[in-house]
């Protein structure tokens, strides 16, 4: 199935009471890729071409008829959730994960990075409380380039 469009946003009601979804499942790298072929986890085989600067996002709608809809969604991840108890806590953390160059998402008070062994030592050393659990990223990250 040749997809060239997005037709809606469901990220807000994942399930429909009279139609069945079908998720791709991407990688948040993907959602910023607009040529993209891939399989629904239903097994149907679709090609995305996609048009615009935009990334994909989670929820997009991509069909619907009216027995099913297909739509994009990410792919459960390891991250470490950080949980600094005050502003100081806050402030070392985001400075590590700033000197690394560590992409990181700030949602609810807690700071979501992608699980890299190399940064639990790190978050040990500096004592924030942090956990490994999975999430599904709604929002491709962005990078800021810059020069030294």
């Amino acid at each position: 199935m040749l997809i060239e469009k997005i037709i809606g946003n469901i990220a807000n009601e994942e399930e429909h009471p009279q139609k069945a979804t079908e998720w791709i499942e991407l990688e948040w790298e993907e959602l910023s890729k607009r040529i993209l072929r891939t399989a629904t986890d239903q097994g149907t085989d679709i090609a995305l071409r996609i048009e615009g600067e935009e990334p994909l996002q989670y929820g997009d709608l991509l069909f619907e008829d009216e027995q099913r809809r297909i739509a994009i969604r990410t792919k459960l991840e390891p991250v470490l959730v950080i949980t600094p108890k005050d502003m100081y806590e806050m402030g070392k953390a985001a400075f590590e994960l700033g000197n690394r160059h560590t992409p990181c998402l700030i949602e609810n008070n807690e700071i979501i990075v992608r699980a890299d062994h190399t940064i639990n030592p790190l978050l040990d050393e500096i004592g924030v409380h942090y956990e490994t659990t999975e999430r599904r990223f709604k929002q491709p990250f962005k990078y800021r380039g810059h020069a030294h």
